[in-house]
């Protein structure tokens, strides 16, 4: 019979909590793998979807998104879980578990996803509900803010 250990995180206020699950709770996560997102109601554990991001086997061997299945593997890796460099462009080959979650998984980690919460946008675009009201203005493409100094601001007085 399969028992996990939940381990759910919030982005928004940065905690974690802790929970167990067994029996037919658990059975609704193994063959789930790496970046899915489920129902949280299904396990018990919160209200809306929560994202599978790591876990790890009880000798504390994590698991890889990039590995197919849930078997133990040699691998060959520079960076990311599993693994930490100590020197600039090092590589090592070293045991991870495979990104599916199977009886031989211990923990599984959770990432709390709320309803009608956006994914980052890609790198140099600004969502469109994080414009500023400058930013409806009309302004000509080359435009930039000019910051007022108490120069210019006396000299715009003075004008009025």
């Amino acid at each position: 019979m399969a028992k996990f250990k939940l381990i759910i995180s919030d982005p928004s206020t940065g905690k974690s909590s802790v929970n167990e699950v067994e029996g037919a709770r658990a059975q609704a996560l193994i063959g789930r793998s790496l970046g899915e997102l489920i129902d949280g109601s299904t396990l018990g554990i919160a209200q809306g979807k929560v994202l599978i991001s790591g876990g790890c086997d009880k000798n504390g061997i994590p698991m890889r998104g990039d590995v197919h299945g849930s078997a133990k593997k040699y691998i060959v890796i520079s960076t990311g879980p599993g693994f930490k460099p100590t020197r600039h462009g090092e590589r090592r080959r070293k045991l991870v578990r495979g990104r599916s979650i199977s009886d031989d998984t211990y923990q599984v980690n959770f990432t709390l996803k709320l309803e009608g919460q956006q994914e980052k946008a890609p790198k140099g675009e600004t969502p469109p509900s994080h414009t500023s009201s400058e930013d409806k203005e009309a302004k000509p493409k080359g435009a930039k803010k000019v910051k007022e100094t108490k120069a210019t601001a006396l000299k715009s007085k003075e004008t009025k």
